[in-house]
């Protein structure tokens, strides 16, 4: 989930994290990172399927040509 970091930098980040903010913001400061993860990961999850759609319908109006395109072709040859 969090790629390299381990324990130990985890562990670092929330002390200094607990230093600068105190203990009242935390738990709004990790609830605003949450939801703004959540939000992130809607959101390219989203555009993931929006352009999977669109190379879909791409490749379909690219067979369709090509389907018409064939017999043109063959005429000529």
């Amino acid at each position: 989930m969090f790629g390299s970091i381990g324990m130990p930098e985890l562990i670092v980040i929330f002390i200094i994290a607990l230093l600068i903010f105190g203990p009242r913001k935390l738990p709004k400061i990790g609830k605003s990172i949450g939801r703004a993860m959540a939000e992130f990961k809607r959101a390219s999850s989203d555009l993931k399927s929006t352009l999977e759609e669109e190379i879909e319908a791409e490749d379909i109006k690219l067979e369709d040509k090509g389907e018409k395109e064939k017999p043109h072709h063959e005429l000529q040859g």
